[in-house]
């Protein structure tokens, strides 16, 4: 299926075009919070957030990981990962982001010291915070690490480069989380160009 059917598709079920959506009955929730939040409160144990001070927290680390670390993600690995992409559905994918970006990929992420250097700036927090406590939550991993992961699997699955420098607190959260659930994170498919 290419990208504008599923696009249709979404929109039909859920009346806007983002992913992701989660269909529980006949009740239809889009976006990633929305759907952390209502899973939370139709299966609260065990808790995603860990209570009510968690959830708070959560939602800052939220805001934080989409207005802050995915941009920074994004200049590294744009013009790489519509090679994940289907070929039918790159087409889109590039004139929907070259839209929002006003440049095309290849020139959004040109500057390949400089978002390197930005995207250093705005992960040390998180290897600061590593290097004192096994995750961002403390002793056990919750709702905000499995978010602020997802946007670093993006990055590690969508880009034939590992920003994350091996040896880091970082590094080891992340990979930690990756085999995780048995696996888990493992099991998609690596970038193209590391492939075969």
């Amino acid at each position: 299926m290419g990208a504008w059917r599923e696009v249709e598709t979404i929109r039909g079920l859920s009346g806007q075009h983002m992913v992701p959506i989660v269909l529980d009955g006949d009740q239809v929730i889009h976006d990633s919070w929305n759907i952390a939040i209502h899973l939370e409160q139709r299966f609260p144990e065990p808790s995603l957030f860990g209570g009510d001070a968690g959830r708070g927290l959560a939602r800052v680390v939220n805001q934080w990981s989409d207005h802050v670390l995915g941009p920074a993600i994004r200049r590294l690995i744009s013009a790489d990962f519509i090679l994940c992409l289907a070929p039918e559905d790159r087409d889109y994918f590039r004139s929907s982001r070259e839209a929002a970006f006003g440049c095309s990929l290849e020139a959004y992420c040109a500057d390949r010291p400089r978002w390197l250097a930005e995207f250093t700036a705005v992960i040390s927090p998180l290897e600061r915070t590593l290097r004192e406590q096994r995750f961002l939550a403390g002793a056990a991993p919750s709702y905000a690490d499995y978010l602020v992961f997802s946007v670093f699997q993006y990055a590690r699955l969508g880009c034939p480069d590992d920003f994350v420098a091996d040896g880091t607190a970082l590094r080891a959260w992340r990979d930690g989380l990756a085999a995780a659930f048995d696996g888990l994170g493992h099991r998609y498919p690596k970038h193209p160009a590391l492939a075969g």
